[in-house]
């Protein structure tokens, strides 16, 4: 099975032996192309002393770890091929992560990224109301991870406005007008889980003001880790959401997912649960010995992606600790791994979409 003929399938539809044939075969073969178009890569590979004619599952593959990014520059690409040079999120002073993408690479995410979200949101374009500010796109300096997620998901938008003003409060005047000329069609909300907890969440329970946004799906990312330290869990998230502005809990989807993959996000299902699809995979591994953990035993998460080409970012070790719950037997229907994430490792350094939010837009 080749890669054109998985992305014209239903993006949560290879059961499970399909899947370990197709990847396993695809991530061979992108290993032996970054081998030969990526030098600092193919020494990796000679240093552990990989043979890839033995390798016999994508499981077995060498997996970089993340931080390497930060450390190295790693392109399977020219730099005259590099249309876009991605960077992860960082607070100040931190070494970011340097992800290169060509034309075809940049043009296959975008791809990938929508026929994933048509899943949870459908396939037709929805008002979009980003709970966030427009300065964090339009100020440069500003700019990180926080305004590419915001600019990427604003594909899904056929017309947008931002909830927050740049005093970082919500503007009730312009979202009452915007939810009454949109009466009756569904809504589509995006933004980062610490910013909406802070600054909408909050902010209306503080006023007592209460929106109608019923009809609702709302997508946020960025980590728990910032409201774990609050003692908020993800259902006291959902539930106080719901209360404000009475959006279901199962219309509320995280996502999980990092600049070193992107396009090949874990949506959160309607059950709770964050989903691989048909080109991507979670390997729960021990730390003791990075051996694969069984169902329900917690572990470091990697994660694999059929779809890097322009850098060696197809297998990777997270710096993130989760477990996987089961596979293909998801009771939302959906075939692939579903697993949850716990948060960052012990010592592993800090870092999100939402982290690097420190009292100012």
């Amino acid at each position: 099975m080749i890669l054109d003929d998985v992305l014209e399938k239903q993006p949560f539809s290879l059961a499970k032996n399909a899947k370990v044939q197709f990847l396993t075969e695809h991530l061979i073969e992108l290993t032996k192309y970054h081998a030969e178009h990526c030098i600092a890569y193919r020494h990796i590979l000679s240093a552990l002393n990989i043979n890839l004619h033995q390798i016999q599952s994508y499981t077995e593959l060498p997996f970089l770890p993340t931080r390497l990014f930060k450390e190295m520059e790693l392109r399977s690409i020219s730099l005259s091929e590099v249309v876009k040079t991605m960077t992860s999120s960082g607070t100040s002073g931190q070494t970011v992560s340097r992800i290169f993408l060509d034309r075809p690479g940049a043009a296959m995410q975008t791809k990938v990224l929508m026929r994933i979200m048509s899943d949870f949101i459908g396939k037709q374009r929805k008002p979009l109301i980003i709970l966030d500010t427009e300065a964090v796109v339009k100020n440069r300096q500003m700019f990180s991870a926080r305004g590419a997620g915001i600019l990427g998901f604003s594909i899904f938008g056929s017309k947008k406005i931002y909830a927050l003003n740049d005093r970082m409060e919500v503007d009730i005047g312009a979202l009452k007008d915007f939810i009454d000329t949109n009466q009756g069609a569904p809504l589509l909300l995006f933004g980062f889980t610490f910013m909406i907890w802070v600054h909408f969440v909050l902010e209306l329970e503080r006023t007592g003001i209460k929106l109608d946004l019923s009809s609702a799906i709302l997508i946020h990312g960025g980590g728990f880790k910032k409201l774990s330290d609050q003692a908020v869990s993800r259902e006291e998230f959902k539930m106080r959401l719901n209360a404000v502005c009475y959006i279901a809990p199962e219309n509320i989807h995280d996502y999980y997912g990092m600049v070193e993959q992107t396009g090949t996000i874990c949506v959160e299902c309607e059950k709770g649960c964050l989903h691989t699809s048909n080109l991507s995979d979670v390997i729960i591994r021990r730390s003791e010995d990075f051996s694969i953990a069984p169902f329900g035993e917690v572990g470091i998460v990697q994660v694999v992606s059929a779809l890097p080409r322009s850098y060696p970012g197809h297998s990777l070790l997270t710096e993130d600790e989760g477990v996987c719950l089961g596979e293909d037997d998801c009771s939302c229907g959906r075939r692939g791994k579903y697993f949850h994430i716990f948060g960052r490792l012990h010592r592993a350094e800090i870092r999100g979409c939402s982290d690097t939010y420190a009292n100012v837009p």
